[in-house]
């Protein structure tokens, strides 16, 4: 599987998101995916999953050091005091010394963005973190943690599918080497149901959610974290990556409408 170098981590392009996974549930999906051969795990510690997610990591034969690890820091722990303190509940409950990616996991209108990555910079300093970045953030908030705070962000974690266009954060990242993770890559499960997406798929004797996770993974920069309990569906999502799309493919995804969000910022800031 192809990874992505950014930070001084490399992040396999495929992996695993537990959002809404529970318990014994969450630890045998996790189970299941790394007996796959996924390296990529995705939790949170707003997630409520980090103490079954870290069983099956220490139930795994994999060795840490081929894993990638992340989670990330809750909009209401954006103070240096706090985000300590969230860290260190997140790793007593993933078992580990060490996260691969701590994220900040939405932005907060209250947050110090100075006091918040110094005080990330210094967990990475402490190697209790191997890469800091953030997920939700627009262009604008962006331009203030890379541009303004000089902040090393390793990715920006959002929704992107190919039914909701994100050119617009998308080419910023691009302009500056970082990678976008794409959460609800499969518009939480909308792209089955694409006549355009099945089309394609019966080309290659694949289902629409194949071609529209290949589609996102094709993207150079671009990784994805399916959330997939069933072996059968990770399975699938790991089978996506042999599909080879043509120009004609991808001419007929650009053409689909890209106005489908699935989450609602909410309280998130809308700068743009």
């Amino acid at each position: 599987m192809d990874n992505l170098k950014t930070q001084g981590i490399s992040m396999p392009k495929l992996g695993l998101g537990t959002f809404r996974m529970q318990g014994d549930a969450c630890r045998a999906a996790v189970e299941s995916a790394l007996a796959l051969g996924y390296r990529h795990i995705d939790t949170a510690e707003m997630y409520a999953n980090e103490e079954p997610v870290g069983d099956a990591l220490a139930a795994s034969r994999v060795s840490r050091s081929e894993l990638h690890l992340t989670t990330k820091v809750w909009h209401e722990n954006l103070t240096p005091d706090a985000i300590r303190r969230a860290l260190d509940a997140s790793l007593k409950k993933l078992r580990l010394d060490q996260v691969d990616l701590y994220l900040v996991h939405w932005p907060s209108r209250s947050a110090n963005w100075g006091a918040v990555f110094e005080t990330l910079l210094k967990l990475k300093e402490e190697k209790r973190v191997r890469a800091i970045g953030v997920a939700n953030f627009t262009t604008a908030l962006l331009k203030i943690a890379v541009e303004d705070v000089g902040a090393p962000i390793a990715c920006n974690q959002i929704e992107y599918h190919v039914m909701f266009d994100q050119s617009k954060v998308l080419n910023y990242l691009a302009a500056k080497s970082i990678p976008l993770v794409a959460y609800c890559p499969l518009a939480q499960g909308r792209v089955a149901a694409d006549p355009v997406l099945a089309e394609i798929g019966k080309k290659y004797d694949a289902t629409a959610a194949q071609v529209a996770l290949k589609w996102l993974l094709d993207h150079e920069g671009v990784a994805a974290i399916p959330k997939a309990s069933r072996r059968e569906s990770q399975k699938a999502n790991l089978d996506a990556l042999k599909i080879t799309l043509d120009d004609v493919d991808r001419k007929k995804i650009a053409a689909l409408p890209k106005d489908k969000r699935c989450v609602n910022p909410g309280f998130a800031p809308h700068w743009d």
